[in-house]
């Protein structure tokens, strides 16, 4: 197996009445395990709480990611050591198994824990249909920021990430996930083929070396509730999404004070909740004519 994280095989080709058999690249899908330790630490317990399917590459910063989206992880002082386990395969050695171990006076919710969910590569955590999930882990609405970002900074972030997305080129198959500054510098860039993978990575990344997470998160496909859950858990104010966002990622942005952009081109994007962070100039605005309240009261 390639050190790269896509496999290269043989395809047939067709193209109208012609065929022809020529190699391919494929995105590399392998499943990882994540667990949690915890307890005092004599009688140290541990717990598998996630399968995922995945790109393989930066497990441990998926698995920190995870745990922070899932509200488990709120500081890194909790952490005692995270590390990947098992047989090893591939040139790189990767694994199919992250254990994060808490440290010994932490204490967690065993009972959200004992919901084992399984995590597929493209759904996102499956059985999350409204938004009592996060109020049940206690999210705290965003606090208001100080900053604002101009909407040429804001199209042109998806270019960015897309610049970045080395095994896309090859495959066609990853989704990206990108935290940038205010400004719009990119902070870090990870790649998988599933796209709230891609986001655990970018946040477990910052989480694990202490940094700040960000102002804005890009992702290249859609927005989704989990995406923008994940968003929130770990208090980034800005998604900007190349896709459409789901409906309920609208009303978990409108309700914890997250911004939520879709659509996002050079030319322009649509601005779904918290407007107040980009810079807008009042004299191009245009006022609706339509009372949106009344639409939103015939839709319900």
């Amino acid at each position: 197996m390639s050190t790269q994280r896509f496999l290269t095989r043989p395809i047939t080709r067709v193209s109208g009445e012609k065929s022809e058999v020529r190699p391919d690249h494929l995105a590399l899908e392998e499943p990882l395990e994540i667990q949690i330790a915890y307890g005092p630490q004599a009688t140290r317990e541990w717990k598998t709480i996630a399968i995922t399917m995945r790109t393989p590459g930066h497990d441990r910063e998926l698995a920190a990611g995870f745990l922070v989206g899932e509200g488990i992880l709120r500081s890194l002082d909790q952490v005692e050591a995270v590390h990947s386990r098992g047989p090893r395969f591939g040139e790189e050695g990767w694994q199919h198994s992250v254990r994060v171990t808490l440290r010994p006076g932490v204490k967690i919710d065993l009972d959200r824990l004992q919901r084992n969910f399984y995590t597929t590569s493209s759904c996102g955590v499956c059985g999350k249909t409204s938004m009592e999930a996060l109020e049940l882990t206690s999210f705290s609405p965003l606090p208001p920021t100080s900053w604002q970002i101009d909407p040429q900074t804001i199209g042109a972030l998806p270019s960015h990430l897309r610049e970045a997305q080395a095994v896309f080129d090859q495959t066609g198959g990853l989704h990206a996930a990108g935290l940038f500054s205010c400004e719009g510098k990119a902070l870090v860039i990870r790649e998988d083929v599933g796209r709230h993978n891609a986001v655990d990575k970018v946040v477990g990344a910052q989480f694990l070396a202490g940094r700040e997470t960000g102002s804005i998160l890009v992702v290249s496909g859609r927005a989704s509730f989990e995406l923008m859950q994940k968003a929130i858990a770990s208090g980034i104010p800005m998604l900007v999404a190349v896709g459409a966002p789901s409906s309920l990622a609208v009303e978990v942005a409108e309700k914890f004070g997250a911004t939520l952009i879709g659509f996002t081109k050079p030319n322009g994007f649509n601005i779904y909740a918290g407007a107040e962070r980009v810079r807008l100039d009042a004299k191009n605005q245009i006022t609706p004519t339509i009372d949106v309240s009344k639409i939103r009261e015939v839709m319900k």
